[in-house]
């Protein structure tokens, strides 16, 4: 063998185990993220300084577009969620079962796919049968713009774009009851 052969060989030993352990460890971690960014497994409240809600524009999974400002005059619940993220999965009946008991009510919610594969979102939305408008913020514009740090996190929004409340973890259906009530009760009634 020549010298370059031998050279070759080498680095190829080298590269080969180095590119299967960097593809072991993505396919492990599921698109999970790894630094700050996590899962908040319990639940709370943050304290946010009311200001308009940052715009965005969410590819959703039929191809469509929805853009935050398109609901204006409705109270907004915009939920940043992962398929691998436990507390997601536990809550993900409370949030159809609370969607479904507003229909009538000028409210919307907004699930934003964050950190995740498509396959494992769509499959996620299938699994848990989400009624929700729901998009994949692919490349973090979305959960940076907002500050995310963990999943799940969701914000409240008033009729005027306004972000009003801020939650972590898994929320408990009678604090995402009144959190919607409390905004829908400051609403402008329609005509007024």
């Amino acid at each position: 063998m020549s010298r370059r052969g031998w050279i070759m060989l080498g680095t190829a030993a080298v590269l080969v185990p180095l590119f299967a352990l960097l593809a072991w460890a993505a396919v492990r971690q599921q698109g999970q993220p790894s630094g700050a960014a996590g899962i908040n497994a319990q639940f709370g409240e943050v304290r946010v300084s009311e200001a308009r809600a940052a715009d965005f524009a969410l590819e959703m999974a039929d191809g469509d577009v929805l853009r935050l400002s398109d609901l204006r005059g409705k109270v907004v619940m915009v939920d940043f969620w992962a398929s691998w993220c436990g507390p997601c999965r536990q809550e993900a009946a409370t949030l159809n079962r609370i969607y479904a008991a507003y229909a009538e009510a000028p409210v919307e919610f907004v699930g934003v796919n964050v950190w995740d594969t498509p396959d494992a979102a769509e499959v996620f939305l299938v699994e848990f049968g989400v009624a929700y408008p729901t998009g994949v913020d692919a490349d973090g514009a979305i959960a940076l713009e907002y500050g995310v740090r963990g999943i799940p996190e969701k914000f409240f929004i008033d009729a005027d774009g306004v972000v009003r409340r801020k939650y972590v973890g898994p929320m408990p259906e009678d604090v995402l009851r009144g959190a919607l009530d409390e905004l829908l009760s400051e609403a402008p009634t329609q005509g007024g």
